[in-house]
Parts: structure tokens; C-alpha cells; sequence
């Protein structure tokens, strides 16, 4: 008797353990907000993180940096650093795959038929989700032909027919050509994260498929995009340079050795009446 009741205390106290274990250690997945339709809830304000090195870069995720170009990429992208100024710096839209390895944040508005894009520049994507295929002969335009559908938890999004010129694949410069295939996976892993998994795809500039990784955290309850005109204050063209700028070993942009800022001007002194 004392031995059953020993046992019923001690399967007592190994279900209360496994319980709290589930509780604490539970799939994220569970405490990912959910649409009314089940899907994981992408809406909201989203920002970079510190842990995407070297930001603005397609190549992050590859062996040294090194993006398998094919002697046509190569060409392009000499092209791109050495001969253009960055379409952006002259408002012009960045694209995909370049939005995805920016460090600038964006809004998501989903809807049961739509997922928007919201981008810091003032424009957007609108990608559909009610079953569409790809049109036969798309307009070439900056994100593609986009058409997007759930795949369990991953809202998927496949891209086709984009422009092959006045683009930059990322904020280095890389080439991207008119055959470019770009197959986004979105993900919301826990409630303060959304991730992408993009695969680059162009036979032309690339000997290969690759995939660039990128998460992002939830911004603040609340935060949202500001009104932002890039022609407002255009600067001249013949000021800017060509290509991205210098690039460091690690894939970040910017000179290894930087000259110190010089001091900042004195305040202004009030007139006196």
C-alpha cells in the first residue's frame, strides 16, 4: 500500500514537471498571434536587428562573401560599381531582392485576399494570395509579378518579370538581370520576430541559386511610417558618386580607415537688438 502510494505521489509530481516544461518550452509557434483565417498574424511596424551582418548585403549568408557570379554577372556588376550611381540615391524604387537586405523598416498590412508592403521610401507591394498565377507576359517592373500563397505557416511569395535596368540586387551594387527568380518565405517564429528566407535565382548573372536569411523584430505598440518624399530635396547627380562606395573585407560599406569628423560648428550666436 505505502509503495502505490508512493508511486501515485511520485507520477503526481513527474505530470505537474512535464506540464510546467510544456508550459515554459511550448512551440513558439503557440504564442504566435493568428488572423481570424488561422494564418500567423505578419501586420505590424518591423525594424532591423544588430545581428544582421553585414547588413544591406545578398551575400551575407554565402562562403567569404563571395556571390557566384557568371562572367556576364561579372561584367554587370563592374558595371554597377564603377559606371551608376545607386538607383535609390535618385529616387528610384529598390526592389526585391534589395528591400529584403536593407536596413530600413517596413509595414506589413495583411488581409485574407492581400499582403501589403509598406517600405520606408513611400512605396509598397501588394502581393495576392487568392490563388492567381503569373501573368504570361508581365510588364518588367522593380518587385516583379508577384503572386503569394500560404504553405502551412510561410506566407510565400514568387516573383518573375522584373527590370533589368537602373537596379541594384542589394546596397553593394550586386547585379541582378531580367531572367531574375526570387521565392520569399515569410515567417513569424515568436511574437516579437518575422524572418525571410529569400532565394535568388537568375541563370544569367548567377551559376547558381542562393538564399539570403534576414529576421526582424516588432517595433513599438503603435509605431508607424512617416511621411517621406525622396524628390522633395533632390541633390544633383553629378555630385554623387558611382557604385556603392568602399567595401570593407567583412562585406560592410565604408572606408577601413575613416578620417575623424571634424568638430561640430559652434551654436549661433542670438542678435542682439
Amino acid at each position: 500500500m505505502d509503495h502505490f502510494i508512493y508511486s501515485s505521489i511520485e507520477m503526481r509530481i513527474l505530470a505537474a514537471i512535464i506540464a510546467v516544461s510544456a508550459m515554459a518550452c511550448g512551440p513558439l509557434a503557440a504564442q504566435v498571434p493568428r488572423t481570424a483565417d488561422g494564418h500567423p498574424d505578419l501586420n505590424g511596424f518591423w525594424k532591423g536587428t544588430r545581428d544582421t551582418k553585414p547588413v544591406g548585403n545578398i551575400a551575407k549568408d554565402l562562403p567569404g562573401l563571395k556571390l557566384p557570379l557568371t562572367p556576364a554577372g561579372e561584367a554587370a556588376w563592374k558595371h554597377n560599381t564603377t559606371a551608376t550611381v545607386d538607383p535609390e540615391a535618385i529616387c528610384i524604387l529598390g526592389g526585391i531582392p534589395r528591400h529584403n537586405a536593407s536596413g530600413l523598416p517596413f509595414m506589413v498590412l495583411q488581409t485574407p485576399q492581400f499582403v501589403a508592403i509598406l517600405y520606408f521610401y513611400s512605396y509598397y507591394r501588394l502581393i495576392p494570395t487568392d490563388g492567381r498565377k503569373h501573368e504570361e507576359d508581365p510588364d518588367p517592373s522593380f518587385f516583379g509579378d508577384e503572386v503569394g500563397h500560404w504553405d502551412g505557416d510561410a506566407f510565400v511569395i514568387d516573383s518573375v518579370g522584373f527590370k533589368d535596368t537602373q537596379v541594384w540586387a542589394d546596397e553593394n551594387g550586386s547585379p541582378h538581370s531580367d531572367a531574375l527568380h526570387v521565392v520569399e518565405r515569410w515567417t513569424r517564429p515568436d511574437a516579437k520576430h518575422i524572418h525571410v528566407d529569400t532565394t535568388i535565382e537568375d541563370p544569367k548573372f548567377y551559376t547558381k541559386p542562393f538564399t539570403y536569411a534576414r529576421t526582424w523584430e516588432a517595433g513599438d505598440p503603435g509605431q508607424r511610417l512617416e511621411e517621406y518624399s525622396c524628390a522633395e530635396n533632390p541633390v544633383d547627380r553629378d555630385h554623387l558618386g558611382f557604385g556603392p562606395g568602399p567595401i570593407r573585407p567583412d562585406g560592410t560599406r565604408g572606408y577601413v580607415d575613416a578620417v575623424p569628423l571634424p568638430p561640430p560648428p559652434p551654436p549661433p550666436v542670438p542678435i542682439k537688438k
